[in-house]
């Protein structure tokens, strides 16, 4: 037979307090810069979908761009990049990969700078990721 034990109450005095208040972060984290969250509700959809576009390769060179932009896109741009994120994975991913060239019919400036940028060395390999780590 089990005994009851009583669970001890929260005491009002933290210093013998039986569960204590949850910590403070460190006082060198304290300091640090938050990131400016987005709030428009259309450019937070956007993000979400370039970080899951259903390949790993598509996810990091997609995802990567648009983190580093979305903030500065203006509307035109924002409605553009819906429009590209409407494409097949596999479309975009040959295209920003350079395997394949960009159809003229659906060839945009967000596109080229897309493909410029996703063409550089190092692109969309994840941040923090230590040197020759992503190479055989």
């Amino acid at each position: 037979m089990h005994a009851y034990m009583p669970v001890p109450e929260r005491s009002r005095d933290p210093a013998r307090a039986a569960f204590p208040a949850p910590c403070s972060p460190p006082p060198e984290r304290r300091d640090m810069p938050t990131p400016d969250p987005i709030t428009d509700p259309r450019r937070r959809r956007l993000l979400f979908r370039a970080h899951h576009r259903g390949t790993k390769e598509a996810d990091l060179m997609i995802g990567g761009f648009v983190t580093r932009h979305v903030a500065d896109f203006s509307e035109a741009e924002v409605a553009a990049l819906e429009a590209l994120l409407d494409l097949p994975d596999v479309d975009l991913a040959d295209w920003l990969s350079g395997r394949v060239p960009v159809p003229a019919d659906l060839a945009s400036p967000l596109l080229a700078r897309m493909v410029r940028e996703c063409g550089e060395s190092g692109a969309g390999i994840p941040p923090g990721t230590p040197a020759g780590v992503h190479r055989p």
